[in-house]
């Protein structure tokens, strides 16, 4: 389980005018929620959290909350960015309670170099990203490791082929593709018309003997 630390202030104003006061002064207006709590209105910084994104795979990274003068345990529920800027306009944080499972997508590793690159030129092409589960707080992985090193060409790996510990229940569809073996590319064929280039040449000869045939 990935975890990361973060502080938030607490607030009381809320609204559409107190949010676009606090991201005009570089803060981000946020929330938590969760078990047996009432959601409570909170203040991030706007540079710090987003060095945060950078660093943590924030849908599968526990955050220890500190507000209040305490700490909640977390997960990023939801980041709501700006249509066209790249301003995060509010955040939403879940409080976690052991025990209680929760829903995350955590991230798919490719891990090795497939059979069918090595050998037969092929290529790899990596289609899921994440896949979600059903676990309990404290056994959230960072992410699934996936070994292609026996991937052939036209040969694929799927969901259903990752290898799970004990309490974590897959949610993405077994049947779906994390990636697949491709065969290489080949050069198109040269157009038709290059192929007969030649041929003008031969007409424009036999309209020479013909008229040859005629002075005669």
């Amino acid at each position: 389980m990935a975890t990361a630390q973060f502080s938030a202030t607490t607030r009381a104003a809320t609204g559409k005018g107190v949010a676009r006061k606090l991201r005009a002064a570089g803060q981000v207006p946020a929330v938590i929620y969760g078990h047996n709590r009432q959601p409570q209105a909170l203040t991030l910084d706007a540079h710090a959290f987003q060095l945060l994104l950078e660093k943590v795979p924030y849908t599968s990274t526990v955050i220890e909350l500190a507000f209040d003068g305490g700490m909640a345990r977390t997960l990023i529920r939801e980041i709501q960015r700006h249509p066209f800027k790249k301003q995060i306009v509010h955040v939403d944080f879940q409080e976690l309670v052991a025990g209680e499972k929760v829903t995350v997508k955590v991230p798919v590793h490719l891990v090795g170099t497939p059979e069918g690159v090595r050998v037969g030129g092929g290529l790899l092409d990596h289609i899921l990203h994440e896949v979600e589960i059903s676990v309990d707080p404290s056994n959230i992985p960072t992410h699934f490791d996936v070994d292609v090193s026996a991937l052939t060409i036209g040969h694929s790996i799927h969901v259903g082929d990752i290898k799970l510990a004990d309490g974590i229940e897959l949610l993405t569809d077994t049947d779906a593709t994390i990636c697949v073996c491709a065969a290489p590319k080949v050069e198109a064929e040269a157009p038709a018309a290059e192929a007969g280039a030649g041929e003008p040449e031969l007409i424009r000869k036999a309209k020479a003997d013909e008229a040859e045939g005629e002075k005669k």
